[in-house]
């Protein structure tokens, strides 16, 4: 029991990121139509408003990865006291949320941008415990 309190942090690091980028992710994919079409409306007057289909493909492979990771990163930290998958999970978190980050800013979103610094700062306070 001491081995998870004192990994509890982390752990819970790792929850919050599977629980939003795998569930983001997999709703991209269940709701492809809906995420593209009001994607292509939110960058209609950007230069990325071509590439709407090509980004969520991108971001949704991304998030779903990343919370496989986060699960992965979870056993192996239980199992093997490894946290080499973990690390990755957070590391592509805080990747995946700079390439929305751009995204919202290049659409002159800034609402939905600062939205991503919460995600952001515990996605890189995962990064930071774990190197």
């Amino acid at each position: 029991m001491e081995f998870f309190t004192s990994n509890i942090t982390i752990i819970l690091i790792l929850l919050f990121i599977l629980v939003t980028f795998l569930q983001s992710g997999i709703d991209k994919a269940v709701d492809w139509k809906g995420n593209v079409g009001w994607l292509k409306e939110h960058f209609a007057s950007t230069f990325l408003s071509g590439l709407v289909p090509l980004m969520v493909g991108t971001i949704m492979i991304l998030e779903i990865i990343t919370g496989i990771l986060a699960i992965l990163g979870i056993i192996w930290i239980l199992l093997y006291n490894s946290y080499d998958l973990a690390n990755y999970s957070c590391i592509l978190a805080s990747l995946t949320l700079i390439m929305l980050l751009f995204g919202q800013r290049i659409a002159k979103d800034y609402a939905g941008a600062f939205t991503l610094t919460g995600y952001f700062i515990v996605s890189i306070f995962g990064v930071f415990l774990l190197n």
